[in-house]
């Protein structure tokens, strides 16, 4: 099971983001975490460590606790929204964006979040400097690193010597073995999801969702031309898709029972938008 925390990001990206302002009341939450076996004290230990992190402000009307979407909250499910929906999909010019970063021996941990940063953006490390991506994302490259302390930071757009080499440029920079594997889990696990209705579609869609998201983190979404045999990512990428969009109308019903808020500006983000 993922851990609370990640539920109330899951819950708050496809929900509750559209209620109010962002909002939702402690005692809606603790009922939404109760579906999965996590004790209301384990949700008030959890968003109250939330709240000190910055993702979520309170609001107080009378012993009723609220918790808003912070502007750091809100800014990280916007950026997600978009990796988790609009997967890569397009037609590879054989072009790479190359990143060439460099810190000084002292500064591991600006480099340390670097590494996080160029990953989130599609990066795989080719040498200890240098960053690959199949896809045009230097903007998105320089946006992320502009406020590190980089000794140096070079932007390349660049191609190899033939497609043998782009795929052993692929190879030595992500090892998608383990999100294969968790791919085809997915798909077993989701594939089969019947019509559900009220809380159970609400706990279902909810478990897509949350296990879904992480795979942007993990996957650079290469070519075509550059994915192992056997690839299933897009397949299990149409399997979320679907169960997402055929269970949202009873999954927001129930959420409106559980906030008293109605689910207001969701857009069925599912299917054509790979």
């Amino acid at each position: 099971m993922s851990s609370p925390r990640s539920i109330v990001f899951t819950v708050f990206g496809d929900y509750l983001r559209y209620c109010g302002e962002g909002e939702a009341p402690l005692a809606a939450l603790s009922q939404i975490l109760g579906m999965f076996g996590i004790e209301p004290g384990t949700t008030r230990v959890v968003m109250t460590r939330l709240k000190k992190e910055g993702w979520f402000d309170t609001r107080r009307q009378g012993r009723e606790v609220s918790y808003v979407l912070s502007n750091k909250g809100w800014n990280l499910l916007n950026e997600g929204l978009g990796r988790i929906f609009k997967r890569w999909d397009t037609e590879w010019d054989r072009q790479w964006s190359m990143v060439l970063v460099k810190f000084s021996e002292t500064q591991r941990a600006a480099r340390d979040d670097a590494r996080r940063r160029l990953i989130w953006e599609g990066f795989g490390q080719l040498s200890t400097s240098t960053w690959m991506s199949p896809h045009d994302n230097l903007d998105a490259a320089e946006n992320a690193l502009s406020k590190l302390p980089l000794i140096n930071l070079d932007l390349l757009r660049c191609n190899s010597q033939g497609l043998t080499h782009d795929r052993d440029i692929a190879s030595r920079c992500w090892d998608l073995s383990d999100v294969q594997r968790d791919y085809t889990n997915f798909i077993d696990e989701f594939s089969v999801t019947p019509n559900l209705t009220g809380i159970d579609a609400l706990k279902r869609r909810i478990e897509l969702t949350d296990d879904y998201r992480h795979f942007p983190f993990r996957d650079p979404d290469l070519p075509r031309e550059l994915l192992p045999a056997g690839w299933t990512g897009r397949r299990a990428h149409e399997v979320f898709t679907s169960v997402h969009s055929r269970l949202r109308i009873e999954a927001e019903a129930a959420i409106e029972q559980i906030t008293g808020m109605p689910v207001l500006g969701s857009a069925d983000l599912s299917a054509p938008q790979k």
